[in-house]
């Protein structure tokens, strides 16, 4: 019995500190983020591409040794997978949106009311539809989530760059494409924290149903397709098997 209670309390000790990298990385994506949204002067799509997509490379940098998913449609990509348990998704999830919420909160605190306006709150373009939104969305995250299971299989010997930098990339790619169409969320809570905060509710759902089918979609297809085999010479020792349930249990 030792062994399993010494597995259970290293795993809940691992599920706060993810949740505290989850929510303090999240803060810090909608900060920055969204901070360079603000309309100084004129916001400029090659800035606000950079800005997200460099800060989402450092945060994984930082934090993906511990979690660093800081996006609800990847933490729910990597639980259909079965690569987290429910409950530590719901965790991570709500962990993510306060996170966001904090971060606009600060955001707005830092700001000249005169420059207040949408404070980065995503608002797809009023020339296309809820619906070519939706598939927008959901095709830009797939490419984000995509890029996270590739450059994160433990079995791929051919990555030899730097994973952090690859998913800031994803990111900053899909930001100058959809920026215009979408304001290119790619991330439920980044939208769920300045909506709070400026009270902006418009075509909302599509910030939740487009990204979160575009990670579901991108995490089956690379677990289930693309997925590196396991080494030939790979095997789980005893002790891992036995401790298996345990650690799905959170």
């Amino acid at each position: 019995m030792g062994r399993f209670q010494d597995a259970f309390l290293n795993n809940a000790t691992d599920v706060w500190r993810g949740l505290l990298a989850e929510f303090i990385g999240t803060l810090f994506l909608v900060l920055i983020g969204c901070g360079a949204c603000i309309n100084w002067s004129e916001a400029d799509i090659v800035q606000i591409s950079l800005a997200f997509g460099v800060t989402v490379a450092t945060i994984v940098q930082c934090f993906g040794h511990v979690s660093g998913h800081i996006n609800p449609a990847v933490t729910i990509g990597l639980l259909v997978t079965r690569k987290i348990g429910a409950l530590r998704c719901v965790l991570y999830v709500v962990s993510q949106c306060v996170g966001a919420v904090v971060g606009a909160a600060l955001l707005r605190g830092f700001t000249p009311i005169l420059l207040h306006k949408t404070m980065g709150a995503t608002m797809f373009n009023t020339t296309i539809s809820s619906y070519e939104a939706f598939g927008v969305e959901c095709f830009i995250t797939f490419v984000l989530a995509l890029t996270v299971f590739a450059v994160s299989d433990p079995n791929r010997d051919d990555v030899k760059g730097s994973p952090s930098l690859a998913i800031g990339l994803s990111v900053t790619a899909c930001h100058l494409f959809a920026i215009s169409y979408t304001g290119s969320s790619m991330n439920p809570a980044r939208s769920f924290g300045p909506a709070v905060i400026m009270n902006i509710w418009t075509g909302h759902w599509v910030y939740w149903a487009g990204p979160i089918l575009g990670g579901i979609l991108a995490a089956l297809l690379y677990r289930f397709v693309f997925r590196a085999p396991k080494p030939a010479s790979s095997c789980e020792s005893l002790v891992d098997r036995e401790l298996k349930p345990t650690y799905e249990a959170i």
